[in-house]
């Protein structure tokens, strides 16, 4: 993870699918006050590609300075703006164009752009479906942050205590990762989350039992089954998973009992212990 520009990619993808606009583009930070463009559609010189974008300087370092979507209507004519980057800009002939910063927890990471070749002001549609797309990004990003916290905590266990109480920890960022793939819009980083709580969950298999290769096939859970089953696993009630994972109790409680007959289990910890051998919990 810690990779902006793959949800930024996702971001400008969507964002142009749902405007129909002529140029979408955008990137993420690259060093302290500084963004490169690297996603781009719509372009036909390729006179922004890589560009780097100071704060402060041009449409887009204006909003990184400011924090907020700034727009122009007439892009040469504009006098609200520096005009550092007037030649690649000019080389896609375009003239309207907005530019939202990505902020997240009070941090600029990155800026989308919308554009047309043509003197028109933006519309309110418009600006609104290129912010949503910047607080949906920005979104998956906290949510994508938090998982790159909770997997080093998986990756560097404390060192205290015994080591029953490290592999709960263990099993908790497992929870915790499965719930958070949920909130992700980005279906790259989605698998990558799942990739993850799938190698914890490898990695806790009993050293005692055969070899993956001479197993014989497990039950196969489905995604939400497992993402119960995993918050079950820490102790969690079922009123408790349904808040973690925006479920009804009711539908928790279905998942459960789907999960335990897959795993011929009879109660709730039988279903984990016996998703542990199947190796699919830690």
């Amino acid at each position: 993870m810690g990779d902006d520009s793959a949800a930024v990619r996702t971001a400008v993808l969507s964002l142009q699918r749902a405007t129909g606009l002529p140029m979408v583009f955008g990137g993420a930070l690259s060093g302290r006050d500084r963004m490169r463009i690297s996603e781009l559609v719509g372009g036909t010189t390729g006179s922004l590609d890589g560009l780097v974008v100071r704060r402060n300087y041009g449409l887009g370092g204006k909003a990184m300075a400011l924090g907020r979507p700034v727009w122009v209507s007439d892009y040469p004519r504009a006098s609200t703006i520096s005009h550092d980057y007037d030649g690649p800009v000019g080389a896609e002939g375009l003239l309207s164009i907005v530019a939202v910063p990505i902020v997240v927890r009070r941090q600029i990471r990155g800026v989308l752009y919308g554009a047309l070749r043509e003197p028109l002001s933006i519309a309110d549609r418009v600006l609104a479906m290129t912010v949503q797309a910047a607080r949906d990004l920005e979104q998956d990003l906290a949510v994508q942050d938090e998982a790159d916290q909770a997997l080093a905590r998986a990756a560097a266990p404390s060192e205290a205590g015994p080591a029953a109480a490290r592999w709960e920890e263990v099993r908790a960022v497992h929870a915790e990762l499965r719930g958070l793939a949920d909130q992700i819009t980005d279906p790259g980083v989605r698998a990558r989350l799942l990739e993850a709580s799938t190698r914890l969950a490898a990695a806790g298999a009993d050293p005692s039992s055969a070899p993956e290769t001479e197993r014989p096939p497990g039950p196969s859970l489905s995604p939400r089954e497992l993402d119960v089953l995993s918050y079950v696993a820490i102790g969690c009630t079922n009123a408790q998973v349904a808040r973690q994972l925006g479920l009804l109790p009711a539908t928790v409680k279905s998942y459960l009992k789907s999960a335990m007959r897959k795993l011929n289990s009879h109660t709730r910890m039988e279903a984990v212990n016996d998703a542990r051998r199947a190796g699919l919990l830690p």
